[in-house]
């Protein structure tokens, strides 16, 4: 399940996997969690899975702010802890989300998987190709990008504004009827 696979992610996300001054996250591994509770990491799901994703320059002091107040010390220590400072664990991180979501006063209707359905559909809105936006899932398939694409009366008023300015930058006239 992708949201499953998200939050595995996210779980296994450390300090050293964030880059302040190459403004990138890499992800190298993904969490699991064994019957009897025993947390390690594996390999994502596919090659794909391992990858480098750029953030704009604009959340660097949320990430510094997050890393500094929120994450476990350490280079080894994991971006993402539970309340108490333990790793994540899917047992509790249902609970775990719904006091998040409570404290910023976002609705019920917000799942977590949201989170990376608008960060995806706003990374199409910039002009993320379907192969750019299956390399910052981890995606091996284009089935799953495809459904970031959206289009939206702005995006498509966006596009034919580009195309007006090829027009003229290419010394093509307005047409005439």
């Amino acid at each position: 399940m992708a949201g499953a696979s998200l939050c595995q992610e996210l779980a296994a996300l450390r300090r050293r996997d964030i880059d302040q001054e190459g403004l990138t996250v890499t992800v190298r591994r993904a969490q699991a969690e064994l019957q009897s509770g025993r947390l390690f990491d594996k390999a994502p799901k596919s090659a794909a899975g391992v990858r480098t994703v750029s953030f704009p320059a604009e959340l660097l002091g949320e990430v510094t702010r997050h890393l500094e107040q929120f994450a476990a010390p350490g280079r080894d220590g994991h971006v993402f802890v539970g309340p108490q400072g333990g790793q994540l664990r899917r047992s509790n991180f249902r609970d775990d989300w719904v006091k998040a979501r409570k404290a910023a006063g976002v609705t019920s209707e917000l799942h977590f998987h949201d989170l990376r359905h608008t960060g995806n559909t706003l990374a199409s809105t910039a002009g993320a190709s379907t192969r750019e936006l299956m390399t910052r899932m981890g995606h091996s398939s284009s089935r799953a990008a495809l459904i970031y694409q959206h289009m939206t009366s702005d995006r498509d008023r966006t596009i034919a504004d580009r195309l007006g300015a090829m027009i003229r930058e290419s010394g093509g006239e307005e047409a005439s009827g």
